[in-house]
């Protein structure tokens, strides 16, 4: 998980798409994904680049659901050339 930084009880990393249309095709992914292990992310986005954060708020702070999306958002983000 190098892609992600810890900051206090949260992790984050930053995600470049190729474009706009391909940036909201990650999310959606990560939308459908998040949905299945009800757990969301933070998402900001700001025209290619995706801000994520994870934590797990009822536990306050990291557990392994959040590594867990962590390591799907990086497969997604990788198909996509991010």
């Amino acid at each position: 998980m190098s892609e992600w930084k810890q900051e206090g009880e949260e992790i984050r990393r930053t995600v470049t798409a190729p474009d706009f249309p391909t940036a909201i095709r990650i999310v959606d992914e990560i939308a459908v994904k998040a949905e299945e292990l009800n757990h969301h992310p933070d998402i900001d986005i700001r025209w290619r680049t995706l801000h994520l954060t994870l934590t797990t708020h009822d536990a306050g702070g990291l557990t392994d659901l959040d590594h867990q999306l962590a390591a799907i958002i990086d497969d997604i983000a990788r198909k996509h050339g991010a």
